[in-house]
C-alpha cells in the first residue's frame, strides 16, 4: 500500500471517528433535554429508565431491520383484514334495503290466499330469497323467549304477561338481522315485566 492510499484510510477513519463521536453527543444531547422534560412529568423511577435507554447511542443494522420487518408484517397483516372487511361489508347497504321486502314478503305469507298454490309459490319466492341473503351472511336475530339483550333487541315496550319470565323477549314487533356478525339492524322487540 503507498503512503497516500494509508494517509487517505486514515483520513477516512479519522472522519469516520469523528461523525461517530458527534452522533453521540448529539443522541446524548436530545437524550438529556427529552430527559429533562420527563423529569417534570414522571416518578425517578421512570426517568432512570429513559436515561439508560438514552444511553444507547444508536442502535445496530441488525434491530433496525428486524423493527422495519415486523412493522411491515404489521402493515400487511393490517392492509388484509381491511380487506377482507371491505369483502364481508360490501352488501351491507343492499342487505338493509332488502330487509323491507323480506318484511313484506312475511306479511303477505301471515295472511291467508285463497289459493293454496299461489301461497306455496309465495313461500318458496320467499325461501329462495331468504337463501341467498343467508349465503351473503344475512342471519336472523334469534328473540321470541330470549334474554333481552340491548345489543341485539330494540325494547319499544313492556307487558304484563305470564308467559315468559321478566326481562325475557315476550314478543317481535320487526325481526332483526346480522350480516357477518355485525347488527345492521336490531329486533324490535316486548319485554316482559
Amino acid at each position: 500500500m503507498t503512503t497516500n492510499e494509508q494517509k487517505e484510510r486514515e483520513m477516512a477513519e479519522e472522519i469516520a471517528e469523528e461523525k461517530k463521536e458527534q452522533q453521540t453527543k448529539e443522541a446524548e444531547a436530545s437524550c438529556d433535554d427529552e430527559a429533562k422534560k420527563e423529569e417534570n412529568q414522571s416518578q425517578e423511577g421512570e426517568e432512570a429508565e429513559k436515561q439508560e435507554e438514552c444511553k444507547e447511542p444508536e442502535e445496530d443494522e441488525g434491530s433496525r431491520y428486524m423493527r422495519l420487518m415486523a412493522d411491515f408484517q404489521n402493515y400487511k397483516k393490517r392492509v388484509e383484514k381491511e380487506k377482507s372487511d371491505i369483502y364481508s361489508y360490501a352488501n351491507e347497504k343492499l342487505a338493509i334495503e332488502l330487509l323491507a321486502v323480506l318484511d313484506n314478503f312475511e306479511r303477505a305469507l301471515e295472511h291467508n290466499a285463497d289459493d293454496a298454490s299461489f301461497k306455496e309459490g309465495m313461500e318458496m319466492i320467499f325461501k329462495q330469497l331468504f337463501d341467498v341473503l343467508e349465503k351473503a351472511g344475512l342471519k336472523e336475530i334469534p328473540a321470541l323467549g330470549e334474554e333481552f339483550d340491548p345489543n341485539f333487541h330494540n325494547a319499544v315496550m313492556n307487558e304484563e304477561t305470564d308467559e315468559y319470565e321478566s326481562g325475557k323477549v315476550s314478543g317481535v314487533m320487526q325481526k332483526g338481522y346480522t350480516l357477518n356478525g355485525k347488527v345492521i339492524r336490531p329486533s324490535m322487540v316486548k319485554v316482559a315485566s
